[in-house]
């Protein structure tokens, strides 16, 4: 599989949003990736309005989603990223899309919430209740999480569990101290310790660090950007992740249960 890593500034107009979207999404069909990860929130953020994502959300059958999946009708693409969605009470859900062919093929509405770092994401926004879904692309199983998700190792575990090859991550990780170390010791540590690869792309501009990566399942980078808007591409090889399940069988190896989704009540 070839995955490409779009990581852009987001602007206050979702329609600069969607043009930058869509560039990135043709550049990366012509250059034959099978999966393009872009970064968490990409519908619209003003940085001096915290409040403006849920004030900007949008829904399904909104035009930001509308022109997204009008461009990857014919494609082989498949594309994930997340956006905010109308909830009631003047609220919203940070959701997971990923899109192929004209479909949207998976929804996940992000879990874990970033109530940390000063920072209160659930003071606006609604948290998920379900497990995400695996889907398959070129023949690999795709785990989905979101931003601090990272944060908690039995998601990565479950997902892996319930048979991903492959981890992604939009991400819209704010700066701050040691918060690139946490970055790519997380990432990379996720990959180690389920032997999955791991694609985690990151939104850069004035507040974001970008960063975006690919760590393989020994927890190698394969790929990264720095913290200007980039498109890099990686392969995500089977063979890879064979070896490292067979000389690090964890998965096999491990005595715990596996993860089980805690009730909200």
């Amino acid at each position: 599989m070839k995955v490409a890593l779009g990581q852009f500034a987001v602007s206050r107009e979702w329609q600069e949003n969607a043009d930058t979207c869509l560039a990135l999404m043709a550049q990366a069909a012509r250059a034959g990736a099978d999966l393009l990860v872009l970064p968490e929130a990409i519908l619209a953020r003003d940085n001096t309005s915290p409040a403006y994502v849920v004030e900007a959300a949008q829904p399904e059958e909104g035009p930001f989603l509308r022109r997204l999946l009008a461009a990857s009708e014919g494609s082989r693409l498949t594309i994930i990223f997340t956006q905010h969605v109308p909830a009631p009470g003047e609220r919203a859900i940070n959701t997971l899309f990923a899109l192929h062919q004209g479909q949207i093929i998976a929804r996940y509405e992000k879990l874990h919430l970033y109530d940390a770092f000063a920072v209160q994401e659930s003071a606006r926004v609604n948290a998920g209740q379900q497990i995400p879904p695996l889907i398959t692309v070129a023949g690999m199983n795709v785990g989905l999480m979101t931003c601090y998700d990272i944060r908690f190792p039995e998601m990565a575990r479950r997902l892996a569990l319930d048979g991903a090859d492959l981890l992604v991550l939009p991400a819209a990780w704010l700066r701050g101290p040691l918060k690139e170390k946490h970055w790519q010791m997380l990432t990379t540590t996720r990959a180690l310790e389920n032997t999955c690869y791991l694609v985690a792309v990151g939104e850069c501009g004035p507040k974001n660090i970008g960063n975006s990566l690919v760590a393989d399942p020994l927890g190698v980078v394969i790929a990264s950007a720095a913290e200007a808007p980039a498109l890099i591409f990686a392969d995500i090889d089977a063979g890879r992740l064979h070896y490292a399940r067979e000389v690090l069988p964890v998965l096999e190896n491990r005595r715990f249960a596996t993860p089980q989704l805690r009730s909200s009540s």
